[in-house]
C-alpha cells in the first residue's frame, strides 16, 4: 500500500482512538470488575450465600416458599434456583409493578435473608459494562459502536506496526520512538486475543447482538432448536373440572432476547392448589437425573410449564455449569411429569457459539487461568491506550490537536476492502463510516466553497 493509504490509516486511527478512549477504558474496567463477580460475591455476601436462620426448624422447600411469600406480601416467586453446596436456595421475586427481590433459604429452608438485584455487585458491574448504567437505546449502541471501533483500531495498528516497521529498534531512541514502540508491541500481542473477547461478548449488544439473536431464532438448524424457543404446554386435563374454567393470574411473557448477560428472569404465577408442588417436582427432576445446580422458572400461564435448566452464562453466582452441560427440561405443571428435554448437543452453530463465547468473554469457561488471561489482556488494553496517549502527547504541539497528516491520494482498493468487510461484520460500525464520510464531505465542499470565494 502506499503511503497515503499508511497516513489515511494513522488519521482514522488517531480520532478513532481519541473519541473512542474514554468508552472503551469505561468498558475495560467494568469488565475486568465483572471478571471477579464470583470471587466478590462470594465474600461479600457469605452470610445470604452460606449462611443459616436462627430458626431450625425444618421446612419443606414449598413451606419455606410459603413463608417467603407471607413476609412479602404484593411478590410473587417467578425462579428457584437450587445450588450445590454449601451455596443457599435463592427465589426470585416480582411483584405486578416489575420490582425485584432474591430471598435466600437455608437448607432448612428457613428465611436467611434477602437482597435488592439493583444493587448486587454483579447487577451494577454488569449494567456499568453494558450500557454504563444509563441504558436506553443510544446508550447501548454507543457501547457497541466503541466495541466495533476497537475491532478497526486493532486492525490499523497492527498494519502500521508492519508498515512502519515499528517493533524495530531504532538506532537512536527518542522518548517518543519508546512510546510508540512499546504501544505496537503490546497492541500485536493482544490484537487476537481482545479481537475474540470483543466478538464474544457481541451476542449482548443492542445492534449486532440483536441480528445474531434473530438469525439464531429463525435458522433452528444453525441456532437454538424449535423445542427451546417454542415450550410445549401442560395437559389441561389435569385442573380439576370444577375450577378449569377459572381464570389464572397471569403475567407478560418477556422479551426472550433480556437474557442477553442477565439472569434470565421471568415473571411466573400463583399455582394455588391446582399444580404440582416445588417438593414434587424436585423429585421428578431427580428421578430425571438431572443434578445441582439448575433454576426451575415457574409457568406464566394455566398450560404454561415448568422450566428446569442448566445454563453455562446465568449470571448467577453459583449457577452456571460447563457448556456441554446446558440443557433446557419442561415439565407440566400438574403432574409434574418430564414432557421434553433439549441439550447442548441439539443446539446449532450459532447457539453454540453463544454457550461457549460467554462463559469465556466472563472469564468462567475453565476456572481460574481463564479469569488470569482476561485479566492480563484487559490490562495490556489499559496501557496501550496509555502508551497511545502519551505517544501522542510528546508530539502534540501547544494549542494544536497536532493530528496526522491529510492525505490527498486517491483512497486505495486494499483500504476500501477493509473498510466494507468491517462495514458488513459490523453493521453499526458500517452505518458511523458512511457519517464519517458524509461530514468530511460536507467539510470538503465548504472549504472548498471558502477558496473559490477567495480566488475570485
Amino acid at each position: 500500500m502506499r503511503k497515503g493509504t499508511y497516513n489515511r490509516f494513522w488519521r482514522w486511527h488517531f480520532f478513532g482512538a481519541l473519541f473512542m478512549a474514554p468508552l472503551l477504558i469505561t468498558l475495560t474496567l467494568s469488565g475486568i470488575g465483572y471478571l471477579f463477580y464470583n470471587d466478590v460475591e462470594n465474600v461479600a455476601y457469605k452470610d445470604l450465600f452460606f449462611g443459616t436462620s436462627e430458626e431450625t426448624s425444618q421446612l419443606t422447600i414449598d413451606e419455606g416458599i410459603s413463608l417467603v411469600k407471607q413476609e412479602n406480601e404484593g411478590f410473587e416467586v417467578s425462579k428457584i434456583m437450587i445450588l450445590d453446596e454449601p451455596y443457599n436456595t435463592r427465589l426470585t421475586l416480582k411483584s405486578e409493578s416489575g420490582e425485584e427481590k432474591y430471598v435466600f433459604l437455608d437448607d432448612h429452608n428457613e428465611i436467611v435473608g434477602s437482597q435488592n438485584p439493583k444493587y448486587t455487585y454483579s447487577n451494577i458491574m454488569r449494567n456499568v459494562h453494558s450500557s454504563l448504567f444509563v441504558g436506553g437505546t443510544v446508550v447501548n449502541y454507543l457501547v457497541e459502536l466503541a466495541a466495533c471501533w476497537a475491532i478497526f483500531l486493532l486492525f490499523s495498528g497492527l498494519y502500521m506496526t508492519f508498515k512502519s516497521r515499528a517493533l524495530k529498534k531504532p538506532k537512536k531512541s527518542t522518548r517518543r520512538l519508546q512510546f510508540k514502540r512499546i504501544h505496537a508491541l503490546i497492541g500485536t500481542i493482544i490484537t487476537i486475543p481482545m479481537i475474540i473477547l470483543i466478538f464474544t461478548g457481541l451476542p449482548w449488544s443492542a445492534f449486532m447482538g440483536n441480528y445474531i439473536y434473530t438469525a439464531s431464532q429463525e435458522h433452528p438448524s444453525i441456532g437454538t432448536p424449535l423445542l427451546k424457543q417454542q415450550p410445549p404446554t401442560s395437559d389441561m386435563s389435569e385442573i380439576p373440572w370444577a375450577t378449569r374454567k377459572e381464570e389464572a393470574p397471569t403475567s407478560e411473557k418477556p422479551d426472550p432476547h433480556a437474557n442477553h448477560g442477565g439472569n434470565g428472569e421471568m415473571p411466573g404465577m400463583e399455582m394455588g392448589h391446582n399444580g404440582v408442588s416445588v417438593e414434587e417436582l424436585m423429585g421428578k427432576v431427580q428421578d430425571e437425573r438431572i443434578s445441582k445446580p439448575y433454576s426451575i422458572v415457574y409457568p406464566f400461564s394455566e398450560d404454561g410449564v415448568f422450566t428446569v435448566s442448566k445454563g453455562s452464562n446465568t449470571g448467577v453466582t453459583g449457577l452456571d455449569v460447563h457448556p456441554s452441560e446446558e440443557m433446557t427440561s419442561y415439565f407440566d405443571q400438574y403432574s409434574g411429569n418430564l414432557i421434553s428435554k433439549v441439550g447442548y448437543g441439539e443446539y446449532g452453530i450459532l447457539a453454540k457459539w453463544f454457550t461457549w463465547g460467554i462463559p469465556l468473554h466472563e472469564g468462567h469457561l475453565f476456572g481460574l487461568p481463564n479469569k488470569i488471561i482476561n485479566l492480563i489482556v484487559c490490562l495490556a488494553f489499559l496501557f496501550l491506550i496509555f502508551y497511545g496517549f502519551n505517544m501522542w502527547l510528546s508530539r502534540k504541539r501547544k494549542g494544536n490537536i497536532s493530528a496526522p497528516p491529510k492525505t490527498t491520494s486517491k483512497i486505495s482498493i486494499g483500504f476500501v476492502v477493509l473498510m466494507v468487510i468491517l462495514g458488513i461484520i459490523m453493521p453499526l460500525f458500517g452505518i458511523s463510516l458512511l457519517v464519517v464520510l458524509a461530514v468530511e464531505g460536507i467539510l470538503y465542499l465548504v472549504r472548498r466553497g471558502k477558496d473559490d470565494t477567495r480566488t475570485e
